[in-house]
C-alpha cells in the first residue's frame, strides 16, 4: 500500500511539473523588435496561425515520417495537423517528388479556401534529417524573409517543425538562428531600397511558432538573438 501511495504521489508531482512547463495554446508574446520588425512568439500550429503567409520547414521525405515513433504525438504535431487541413496533399506532394525537401528548396502553395488560416503556404526544405545542423536555420530564416517580402506581405508565421519531425534539436539556438536570418534578409532589402533597387513592403511582424512545451525555451533564444543583432 505504501508503494502504491508513493507511486501515486510521484505521478502527481510529474503531472504538476509538466503542467508548469507547458504554455497554453494561443499564447503570444512579443519577445522584442529588430529594425522595426516585431518578433512575436506564438503557441500555435502552422495550420491555424493567423498570418498573411505561413512558412513551414520540411525534411526530405521518408516513409511515414511525420507519424514515426520519433515524431511528436499526432495531437501535438503541427505537420500532422497541416496534412489533415490539406486533406493529405501535404504528404502527397512530398511522396510524389514534386517537392523533395532538399536543403533550402522552396515551393509556394495556395491552400483551398478555409483549409488554413494563412492564404499562402511556403515550404522550405531542410535536406537530409541525418545531416541537420542548427546553423542551417540562419539560411532558412533568410530565405523565409526574402520570399515573404517578394510576395508583398507585411507579416508571416514561421514553423521550424524540427520537433514535429522527431529531430532532437537545440530549441533556443534554432529559434535564435531563424531570427538572425530574418534580420540579414531585411537589412539586405533595406540596402536595395536605399539604392532604389527595390520597392517591397516593409516587413512588420514575424510570428515564431512553438509548441506548448518549447515556448519559453524558444523565447530565450529569440531574445538573445535580438540583443546580439541589435548591437550590429
Amino acid at each position: 500500500m505504501k508503494n502504491f501511495i508513493l507511486s501515486f504521489a510521484v505521478g502527481l508531482l510529474s503531472l504538476t511539473l509538466t503542467a508548469q512547463n507547458t504554455t497554453p495554446v494561443g499564447t503570444s508574446k512579443n519577445w522584442g523588435s529588430v529594425d522595426g520588425i516585431s518578433m512575436i512568439g506564438l503557441v500555435q500550429g502552422p495550420s491555424s496561425a493567423d498570418a498573411q503567409l505561413q512558412v513551414a520547414c520540411v525534411f526530405e521525405y521518408t516513409e511515414n515520417d511525420i507519424h514515426s515513433a520519433q515524431a511528436l504525438p499526432a495531437s501535438l504535431n503541427g505537420l500532422v495537423h497541416l496534412d489533415e487541413a490539406l486533406k493529405g496533399e501535404f504528404t502527397k506532394i512530398r511522396q510524389s517528388g514534386q517537392f523533395h525537401g532538399h536543403s533550402l528548396e522552396t515551393i509556394l502553395i495556395t491552400p483551398p479556401v478555409g483549409s488554413l488560416s494563412a492564404k499562402k503556404l511556403l515550404l522550405i526544405g531542410l535536406g537530409d534529417r541525418n545531416k541537420f545542423t542548427p546553423e542551417l536555420m540562419t539560411s532558412v530564416g533568410e530565405v523565409a524573409a526574402r520570399e515573404a517580402m517578394r510576395l508583398g506581405v507585411t507579416n508571416f508565421a514561421f514553423a521550424s517543425d524540427l520537433k514535429d519531425a522527431g529531430i532532437d534539436s537545440p530549441t533556443a539556438l534554432v529559434a535564435g538562428n531563424v531570427v538572425k536570418g530574418i534580420v540579414l534578409a531585411n537589412r539586405s532589402e533595406t540596402y536595395l531600397k536605399e539604392h532604389k533597387l527595390s520597392n517591397t513592403k516593409k516587413l512588420e511582424k514575424v510570428y515564431l511558432l512553438a509548441g506548448p512545451s518549447f515556448f519559453e525555451v524558444a523565447g530565450g533564444g529569440i531574445k538573445d538573438a535580438i540583443v546580439e543583432v541589435n548591437k550590429k
